[in-house]
């Protein structure tokens, strides 16, 4: 089926023809643009509907949302000059044709009243640049005035006009270029590529908080290395996030080569998001290695290290969210321990495992035990199929002892069965050090293996401890 017959029959729905009946009343050409179009040529699936006016979007929206009555939710912008009314789980973006001039230092335009012309000329790329008519007497027939309809076909994300006026005039639409590239795994043209790499500077004018909104996208696609590869070779990401930057390239001494850390963790995120959605476990693949550039060294016997590079990333982390303006409450807490642990799994499987190893990662990892996993199980990225083939097998080793001990000694959300309070109350202590010793013993134990996760056994070591630190319980205790 031709495309733009293909858009025509998606069209004719209730939702539309409602539309093309408000367009008749208020006398304005209207049309379906954008992104919900462009996906209905990819059949993705969209709820997003933009729709320009020649004349008032406003209006439109005011009008349509009466005809659709109950249910329908209109919000108006006004000093935006858009609407938008949600209905039905579908939300329609109203807003007037115009065009559009900037200044050097905003991206922020000076907007004037235009027609369909100069509203299509100001889009950022010919893929979301085809429109359709919502209008009775043409309604479906398609407007693609830059071969948007080719891009599609060829796979290639492209600028209608020059690439260097439409990334200097709005900076983000460099990110949006390699956001849609990496979504829809297609190539951005060469020109507008290289215009990227000349504005890239431009990105300075661009809040943090639409770049992060942008990276996240990229996060989220089914292969986002596709979208720090291209940040990378734009020069953007040396700008944004300077210090994932500085994991590229390999030092040779002496003919002995480290591996580039750049790439083995794009290896990573892409591994981890074939297996899970979870965006913050993403953010952690992302950052798993973030430290190694900081630790590096080199000597003759052990050739290249990166000895506490978990510790050191795990630092980073919290200076790394704030400057991206990525939330610094629990998802940052998160990303941190997969940091700071990812190793820990590695290890016990290159060694033999013992239950106690096994409790303290229990209770270091907690509730996140699975996603670690999941983490360093992405983290093996050797090319020798042999040392895959055994971590693998060694990884199904620890699994099976976290599963054991899990149902053994209930140690993912561990609690002391004796309490700082009752410690207080059976030898008449105040809150203080001894205290905190004799909880600490407590747990160790239990990590430990000499006592079990219950109640009494806790409870009877609590009482020996304290007789070696001098301390008896009190009378009535």
């Amino acid at each position: 089926m031709e495309f733009a017959e293909k858009i025509k029959q998606a069209i004719d729905k209730p939702i539309f023809r409602q539309l093309s009946d408000v367009a008749e009343e208020e006398g304005v050409p209207c049309y379906v643009v954008g992104g919900y179009v462009r996906d209905i040529i990819l059949n993705r699936p969209s709820k997003d509907i933009d729709v320009v006016v020649v004349g008032s979007g406003i209006a439109v929206a005011e009008r349509y949302a009466k005809k659709l009555g109950k249910g329908a939710h209109l919000a108006v912008f006004r000093n935006f000059g858009t609407a938008q009314v949600k209905y039905r789980g579908m939300e329609v973006e109203f807003v007037g044709a115009r065009k559009e001039s900037y200044s050097r230092n905003s991206r922020k335009p000076v907007v004037e009243d235009g027609t369909l012309e100069d509203d299509q000329n100001r889009r950022d790329f010919t893929i979301n640049d085809i429109a359709a008519s919502l209008n009775r007497d043409s309604f479906g027939e398609v407007l693609d005035p830059f071969g948007g309809f080719d891009d599609i076909k060829s796979k290639t994300i492209r600028t209608p006009l020059d690439p260097d006026i439409t990334f200097s005039d709005d900076p983000l639409r460099m990110m949006r270029a390699i956001r849609f590239a990496t979504q829809l795994q297609f190539d951005i043209a060469p020109q507008t590529f290289r215009a990227i790499a000349r504005n890239c500077k431009r990105i300075s004018i661009i809040s943090g908080e639409r770049i992060i909104d942008e990276i996240n996208k990229i996060m989220k696609s089914k292969y986002p290395s596709i979208g720090f590869r291209l940040l990378d070779e734009s020069g953007l990401l040396e700008l944004i996030l300077p210090e994932l930057s500085a994991l590229k390239g390999v030092d040779n001494v002496e003919g002995k080569g480290h591996k580039d850390n750049f790439f083995h963790t794009l290896t990573v995120l892409d591994n981890v998001a074939l297996k899970s959605d979870n965006l913050w476990l993403r953010w952690a693949a992302l950052m798993h290695d973030i430290g190694k550039p900081v630790v590096k060294r080199y000597d003759n016997k052990n050739g290249w290290t990166f000895h506490n590079h978990n510790y050191m990333g795990a630092k980073m982390i919290h200076r790394i969210f704030k400057k991206l303006r990525l939330p610094l409450g629990e998802e940052m807490k998160y990303v941190k321990k997969l940091v700071d642990l990812h190793m820990r799994p590695i290890v016990l499987a290159e060694d033999i495992v013992t239950d106690s190893a096994i409790r303290r990662l229990l209770f270091d990892a907690g509730v996140d035990i699975e996603d670690l996993m999941l983490l360093c199980e992405a983290d093996i990225t050797s090319r020798n199929r042999e040392k895959v083939a055994r971590f693998r097998e060694n990884f199904g080793i620890v699994r099976q002892k976290l599963k054991e001990i899990e149902e053994k000694d209930r140690i993912r959300e561990f609690q002391p069965p004796v309490s700082g309070e009752e410690v207080m109350e059976v030898f008449g202590l105040s809150p203080s050090r001894p205290v905190g010793d004799i909880k600490e013993a407590i747990k160790e134990a239990i990590l430990d293996g000499i006592i079990p996760n219950e109640y009494e056994p806790a409870y009877n070591y609590m009482i020996k401890v304290a007789a070696e630190m001098g301390l008896k319980p009190v009378k009535g205790s």
